[in-house]
């Protein structure tokens, strides 16, 4: 879902009477694309199809499908409070090592302690929000870069984490733990015939359908209203080649879902995630504000936003997201280990940067910190099923990130030589 964002403002020509001038925008064919919104999802889809091919289809197995989306949830999770954080202008390091601590406190609760798993779960999202609180008063009231507080808060948490489970894991978790991070939905509905491709869970083919629906109803009405305000649009078959795109998509991948075990619950979760920020950072002052400040910080402080208060709730948020993101990685593993989440944070950036956030700030989006992610996870599972070492995995994912880094200079550097 997408709506009018500072980001998305363009800027036209002056003087020549002429149509706005678009930086970073190619002609295909006759029509206009917009590289730096469209960029990442076209290299998403020839990841993808490159490695179809490499892996003789087995990438896009209804198996295969469900485990990138089961086994990378909780840095898609991370993802989504990363991208506002650095949308702000900021970065936090320490978010491997909360989802460690909190995943720790979670077990020691309802294994050691015997509390209901639905109490002990909201005691430590409460433990993830005053973490968040802890470190976003340094950030935002004290005055020190959120470079310093976080990683501080990652060798602090890191810590902690060693303290409470000192050097063995604790497990197992209540089942409801376990099915929220590895289960799927019931055959409500039963299974209905695909012909060649077997049966599907009809419930999960009425979800997909209901989601392209409502996915074309809010671009549609977000093309109307920037149409109402004068703001250049997409052509009209760019429009509908993106909303058939984005259909083909959803449909495929829950068809595929539903052959396999139908859809997972944290992917039920990561939708509602998705939807909830989406609506959050584009429709809400609140969002628009955490624009505002990674865009212009001078400019928001004149116009009266609450510089601190923000950044405080930005890094609340993401203290919470942390403990979500924990829950589900130690629910999936059904123990909580000392060494969970290393290097959690450094996917959960990349994913962000990759999705087309600003090295400045002020630019990116929830869909594409997803998508971001979904690129690294692709990646990683693409190259583990052609059998590629370890070693040359990281040389991809490092090489990646420095070109979607040095696309979103360059694109910059188009949009001055315009202007």
């Amino acid at each position: 879902m997408s709506s009018i964002t500072p980001a998305d403002v363009e800027v036209g020509a002056k003087g020549d009477g002429g149509p706005p001038r678009r930086p970073g925008r190619v002609s295909l064919g006759g029509l206009s694309l917009n590289l730096r919104s469209s960029g990442i999802y076209i290299a998403f889809a020839l990841i993808v199809a490159l490695f179809s091919v490499l892996t003789d289809g087995a990438l896009l197995t209804p198996q295969n499908i469900s485990n990138i989306i089961v086994q990378n949830s909780y840095v898609l999770i991370l993802a989504i409070g990363m991208i506002l954080v650095i949308i702000a202008g900021h970065i936090d390091l320490s978010v491997g090592s909360v989802v460690a601590v909190t995943g720790g406190l979670a077990a020691v609760l309802m294994v050691n302690m015997s509390v209901p798993w639905p109490l002990a779960l909201l005691i430590t999202l409460l433990a993830g929000a005053l973490i968040g609180a802890w470190q976003g008063y340094w950030i935002a009231y004290f005055g020190i870069p959120a470079f310093i507080v976080t990683l501080a808060g990652m060798l602090l948490f890191r810590a902690l984490t060693l303290t409470v489970l000192g050097n063995q894991g604790i497990g197992p978790f209540p089942d409801q733990v376990r099915t929220l991070a590895n289960g799927f939905t019931s055959g409500y509905l039963g299974n209905i015939g695909l012909g060649a491709l077997g049966g599907a869970d009809l419930f999960s083919l009425l979800v997909a359908v209901a989601a392209v629906a409502g996915m074309v109803a809010a671009q549609w009405r977000s093309r109307t209203a920037r149409q109402g305000y004068g703001q250049v649009v997409d052509p009209m078959a760019v429009f509908v080649l993106k909303m058939a795109a984005g259909a083909a998509l959803i449909l495929f991948l829950v068809v595929q879902l539903a052959r396999f075990n139908n859809l997972p619950w944290v992917l039920v979760l990561l939708a509602v995630l998705v939807l909830a920020y989406s609506l959050m950072a584009n429709r809400t002052v609140f969002g628009r504000q955490v624009y505002a400040i990674g865009g212009n910080l001078q400019a928001a402080v004149m116009s009266g936003v609450r510089v601190k208060s923000v950044v405080f709730w930005i890094f609340v948020n993401m203290g919470v997201l942390s403990a979500v993101a924990g829950i589900i990685f130690a629910g999936r593993l059904n123990q909580a280990g000392p060494t969970a989440g290393n290097a959690f944070e450094l996917d959960a950036i990349a994913a962000a940067f990759i999705g087309g956030a600003a090295v400045q700030g002020g630019v990116g989006k929830i869909v594409g910190a997803i998508t971001g992610g979904l690129i690294m996870a692709v990646i990683n599972n693409g190259m583990s099923l052609i059998g590629s070492p370890s070693e040359r995995v990281m040389l991809v994912k490092g090489a990646v990130l420095l070109a979607a880094v040095a696309f979103d200079v360059w694109t910059k550097r188009r949009a001055g030589a315009a202007r």
